[in-house]
Order: C-alpha cells, then structure tokens, then sequence
C-alpha cells in the first residue's frame, strides 16, 4: 500500500520536474503566452526587468486547471501510479503561469517525492532543486555555519543558544533586492513560514536522493542540505519528528561521506601514479622513489626523495 503519509494535498507537500524533461504539446504555448511584449523603449540605461502577469481573471482561470490537475496528480500518486502521477504533475506545470513560484515549487516538490518512489535518485535530485531555486526568488536559504553544524551533529542535537540569539538580532539593510523579495512574497499571498515549511520538504527530498545516488560530490551536497536544515533560520520550521530524522540522517551520512572521498581520493592517486610512472621510466625512476607523507595535524602531504626506492 502507497505511502501516503507525508504526501497530502496541502501546498506544503507539492513537488515537481524539470525543464529539461518534454513538456506535452500545449506547455510551450502557456509558457510563451506569459511572456508578454514589453512597451518600454531601448535605452542604454540598464533596467530590472518586469515580470508581466496575466489579468486576475485569466490567471485565475489558469491556477485552477493546474490545480484540478495537480488534485488528480494526488490521486493517482495515492494509488502507487506516480510514473502516471509525474506526467500528470506536469500537465499541471504547463498551466501554471511561470511567476507563480510557490506553486511552481509546489508542483516541482510532489514529483520529486514521485521519483523517490520509483528509486530514480538523479531525477528527484533535478525536480527538488527546481523547486528550490523557485522559492529563491521569495526567501532564500542561510548559509549554514559549519561549526554549529558539528556540535549539532555530535551531540545530537542543534541548540545553539548563541546562533539563534545573533540570528534572530541581525537586522538586514532593505536594499533592492530585499525589497523585491518582501514584494515577492506578498504577491504570492503566502507566509515566510509556509515557504521556509515547503523549503524543508524540498531539501529534505533532495537530500535523500543525493544520498542514494553517491559519490563524493553528491554526498557533499546532502551533508550540506542537511547542515542547512540545521541552521538557527531553518530550525523553527523542522517539527520535533524532522528535526530528529536530519540529524540521525547527517550523522548516517558521515562515514559514508569519509569512505567516499578516501576512495574517490585513492582512485585518483592510483591514476596520477601510473601516469607518473609513465613519464619517470626513461629517466630510470618511478613513483616509488618518492615518498608521501602526511601530516596529521592539517591533513597536508610532504614529499620526500628516496633514491634507492625503486630498486
């Protein structure tokens, strides 16, 4: 039987796929027709550009077929059918005007979880951080402080009185772009806790899928995604139960990351060894007549000459 658990039809669980992927026919045309002509003039003087919207009864028109279909897109993923669920999640996209970033996230959200279903780890990479750049636009994500991170890893826990102290005393300067973000989200008529909630969904997806692909680089980035859902910003929009699981999850994917790096590491050593080789032989020397030696304090290598080490 379907999980459904953690995939209801609130907004707060809504994902999606990318642009990479084929968009049925109609989607090209939607997304062209909210692009509309500018009436502004050519000048030399550089200009932020304007993101043009549909008039409220048209836009209206268009949010509720992409909200009828993503219903039906719930459904079906309710029924354990999310390769049909993705394409329907899709449809749902192609009717969404393209400056709806919450519910563009929304959708990018739900089939990322879809792809998690079917264990297609790179897509549900791909479709999560769709969904996170979108909500870049309304509140973006902190940059995570690496050694709160690892208190908060070793101890089990992520209190940090003096984090959440200086972040919540830190007054940002209303420049520009902050000013653009506050009209940002008040035109998309939602909270900074139910995009810092839908941010929580997106990265915790993502995380997972970076974990089940592998590899040094892509368990780097789910141990980043975790230590960012750590964060004093973030920390307040994790329920007791998720706040638990990332950091029983970051603590699993520390050895793993270790063990990746040692091999990807080793990996590269072996080949820049037979390279060296290579070009060592005709002056009657190898590799292994120099030796590395590594300090343990900052992790460094030295190198020494041993005459006799290839003999």
């Amino acid at each position: 039987m379907p999980d459904t658990a953690h995939f209801s039809d609130s907004d707060e669980s809504f994902h999606s796929f990318d642009d990479d992927e084929p968009a049925p026919p109609h989607a090209e045309t939607v997304r062209n027709q909210n692009k509309l002509p500018s009436s502004k003039d050519d000048d030399d003087t550089p200009t932020k550009p304007l993101t043009d919207r549909f008039p409220p009864e048209e836009e209206a028109t268009l949010l509720a077929a992409s909200n009828s279909l993503k219903g039906s897109a719930n459904h079906l993923f309710g029924t354990g059918s999310f390769g049909n669920a993705i394409q329907t999640y899709d449809r749902a996209l192609a009717s969404c005007p393209n400056y709806l970033d919450y519910e563009i996230a929304v959708l990018r959200s739900n089939v990322a979880a879809c792809h998690l279903k079917l264990s297609e780890w790179k897509e549900a990479v791909e479709s999560a951080s769709k969904g996170v750049d979108c909500l870049e636009r309304l509140e973006p994500l902190p940059r995570p402080k690496p050694k709160s991170q690892a208190q908060a890893l070793k101890d089990g826990t992520a209190n940090d009185d003096d984090d959440d102290a200086d972040a919540s005393n830190v007054i940002e300067e209303v420049d520009e772009t902050l000013s653009d973000r506050i009209e940002n989200l008040r035109k998309s008529g939602r909270t900074l806790d139910e995009v810092r909630k839908l941010q929580v969904k997106l990265l915790t997806r993502r995380a997972k899928a970076k974990t089940e692909v592998g590899g040094w680089a892509s368990l780097q980035g789910a141990d980043e995604d975790y230590k960012t859902l750590l964060t004093p910003i973030m920390l307040p929009s994790l329920s007791p139960t998720d706040r638990r699981q990332v950091v029983e999850a970051a603590q699993r994917l520390a050895p793993k990351l270790n063990a990746a790096k040692d091999g990807e590491m080793a990996e590269m050593l072996g080949k820049l060894k037979g390279l060296g080789n290579t070009l060592l032989k005709p002056f009657g020397m190898s590799t292994e007549n120099f030796q590395f030696v590594q300090d343990e304090k900052t992790g460094g290598y030295s190198m020494n000459f041993n005459q006799g080490g290839g003999k």
